[in-house]
């Protein structure tokens, strides 16, 4: 089986927990209504709590976490395969972290992968972020099995790093997941060449799951979650409001674009 449906939701996530509950949940029920059989949703989804001293009080432990659980019930409800594309949560160490959860059908969590790469960057227009200050980075890239292929799990900033993607492209990768809350400037001016180039220069597919529109305490994300094809080419792209983008994805268009340039192949030591 190489073929199969892929929903990325996009969302606009609020800083109460209940609230993303229900708006999320919503359109997941809307992608499986669609016939949606691997549903991806955007990063930070189950909060995007602007104040750091609020957000480490409200987050929990992966086993605790209400909005997890309430997306493996939707998942073992269902039959599907959810991403949670990024929820914070509190770690084994009892730090925040950034965290990717894949959730099989039968509504248990199969693989998890903390983001690696953080946005620390100052836009120039009074815009600035330190996400070092609120989350231990992870340390590890991270594929995991699908009925239809290799899924490579990371997270947003993680898109400008390269060299993680061809790691995982060269680990069997065939779809790339890159769960977002992009600024709007900086998608704007990268989001859509970074997410192609990504896809072209792996042969794999990109899946992108976006926060879109103004969220609590003013940030403004970009939103236009994509899915692409192993050719760059774009399948569907959701603009910048609430809902959910579907297209039907065949693994073996990962082996054609591959065969065409077979880039993974001809990689040099530089010294």
């Amino acid at each position: 089986m190489t073929t199969f449906c892929v929903a990325c939701v996009q969302t606009t996530s609020s800083q109460e927990v209940s609230v993303n509950i229900k708006n999320v949940g919503e359109l997941v029920l809307d992608a499986i209504s669609m016939g949606a059989e691997l549903i991806l949703l955007p990063e930070t989804v189950n909060m995007m709590e602007p104040r750091n001293s609020m957000m480490r009080e409200k987050a929990m432990k992966e086993a605790d976490d209400i909005f997890l659980d309430s997306l493996c019930n939707i998942a073992k409800d269902s039959r599907v395969w959810v991403l949670a594309g990024s929820l914070v949560v509190i770690d084994k160490k009892g730090q925040a972290v950034n965290r990717s959860i894949l959730i099989g059908p039968e509504g248990k969590v199969r693989s998890r992968y903390d983001k690696i790469h953080m946005f620390d960057v100052d836009l120039g227009n009074g815009e600035y972020y330190r996400e070092s200050k609120s989350y231990d980075a992870g340390n590890r890239s991270v594929t995991a099995a699908l009925p239809w292929g290799r899924l490579g799990l990371t997270v947003c900033y993680d898109l400008r790093f390269p060299y993680l993607y061809r790691k995982l492209a060269k680990a069997g990768t065939d779809f790339l997941a890159v769960p977002s809350a992009f600024t709007r400037p900086t998608g704007e001016a990268h989001w859509h060449v970074l997410l192609r180039a990504r896809a072209i220069e792996n042969g794999c597919y990109v899946f992108a799951p976006a926060q879109c529109g103004i969220h609590d305490g003013g940030r403004e994300t970009y939103g236009h979650s994509l899915i692409i094809d192993p050719w760059g080419r774009v399948l569907a792209d959701a603009g910048d409001k609430i809902g959910v983008i579907i297209a039907e994805i065949d693994q073996k268009e990962v082996m054609k674009a591959r065969a065409k340039i077979p880039s993974l192949t001809h990689g040099r030591h530089i010294t």
